[in-house]
């Protein structure tokens, strides 16, 4: 099979899982910040049991995957042995503030445009652009300084994941036990909500989307593995994949989309097939200037933070904790701390309570 086929194979395997991840959260309103928030502010914790269960079996399989030598997973940029901790703290507390002030991550907001959202396109116009930027272009100047050369070296390890550091410290193979460790503690906290399992719908969009990263980790590391070009190796991940997507239809290079980029088009395809069906497109704008100044910097947040991060709520907090990497963890509490920030300066124009606990009934 020539690089084209795989090429185009690549591409439509993202479309296709894409689809399957954005229909499910359309259909259960699958979103991050908003499962932090309602969690804060109304003590409703199924969302955020959603998210961590869609971790917990991305984790779960991954790490099958992995340790019974199925993938190897060793050239992935999550498992660099170069831990770049402080783009993980200040990447995931600028996208956390931007996600506040849009009010979804980048994977909320290319579901929001699959129902017809043009507020969520002009986030995503500009999440792609600034991605791009802080990748590549200008602002990436700053992050080599700020992040690369700061990052910590664990190749004493081999790579970042906690399997292979703790593994490092102690002298004998742990992988497998951390793997264990990590799952059965996620399980434990959402077995713990009594109430969760009595809505089984819940399940759907954690167990899809939790499924759906192992299956990008298959599909790029067989494409890598019979591809004349290099492939990168990922599994689901959306700041760097808007941009590129968006670099796919202004300018033409010859080179195929990738799996990113199917990911991408597919989650708005199966957003936007479930609004259909379920008769809720709606065309949806920003009301005045102000609104859409605030998404506009939010958007610039989520992009820039996104990439100093090396990855979203999806991509840190699934994708590379499905290879338990260090960063993920890092980054995920910067960016609910961020988010914390941001939504106390939202809705009380100060960022001195952000960590007083707000009163509510709690829902479990």
């Amino acid at each position: 099979m020539d690089s084209i086929d795989i090429g185009w194979l690549l591409a439509g395997s993202g479309v296709a899982i894409g689809m399957a991840m954005g229909a499910v959260a359309r259909l259960d309103h699958f979103c991050t910040m908003s499962a932090l928030e309602r969690r804060w502010y109304a003590g409703d914790s199924h969302g955020l049991r959603t998210w961590i269960l869609a971790a917990a079996v991305a984790i779960a399989l991954t790490q099958v995957l992995m340790l019974t030598g199925t993938v190897d997973l060793s050239s992935s940029f999550y498992l660099s042995p170069a831990l770049g901790l402080s783009g993980a703290v200040m990447g995931g507390l600028a996208f956390g503030f931007g996600m506040a002030l849009v009010g979804t991550c980048a994977f909320g907001a290319l579901v929001q445009l699959g129902g017809g959202s043009l507020r969520s396109l002009v986030v995503l116009m500009v999440l792609g652009l600034s991605a791009l930027a802080a990748q590549r272009g200008l602002v990436a100047q700053g992050r080599v300084h700020l992040v690369d050369n700061l990052a910590i070296d664990l190749s004493f390890a081999g790579d970042q994941s906690l399997g292979s550091v703790a593994s490092a410290l102690a002298g004998f193979d742990l992988h497998w036990v951390s793997a264990v460790a990590v799952v059965t503690g996620l399980m434990g906290w959402i077995v713990a909500g009594r109430h969760y399992f009595s809505r089984p719908r819940h399940l759907l969009p954690g167990l899809v989307i939790g499924m759906a990263i192992p299956a990008g980790w298959l599909i790029t590391t067989w494409a890598a593995a019979h591809a004349f070009t290099p492939v990168q190796l990922e599994a689901g991940s959306f700041v760097v994949p808007v941009g590129d997507t968006i670099m796919q239809f202004a300018t033409f290079t010859g080179m195929l989309p990738d799996y990113g980029v199917g990911l991408v088009v597919g989650v708005v395809v199966g957003a936007a097939l479930v609004a259909w069906r379920r008769h809720d497109v709606r065309w949806e704008a920003c009301d005045d200037a102000r609104e859409l100044g605030r998404h506009i910097t939010g958007a610039f947040l989520m992009g820039t933070g996104g990439v100093f991060a090396m990855g979203c709520t999806i991509g840190q907090g699934i994708s590379a904790a499905s290879t338990l990497a260090l960063s993920a963890p890092i980054a995920v509490i910067s960016i609910a701390i961020g988010a914390r920030l941001g939504l106390a300066w939202l809705l009380e124009g100060s960022l001195r309570n952000a960590f007083r606990t707000p009163r509510h009934t709690p829902a479990e």
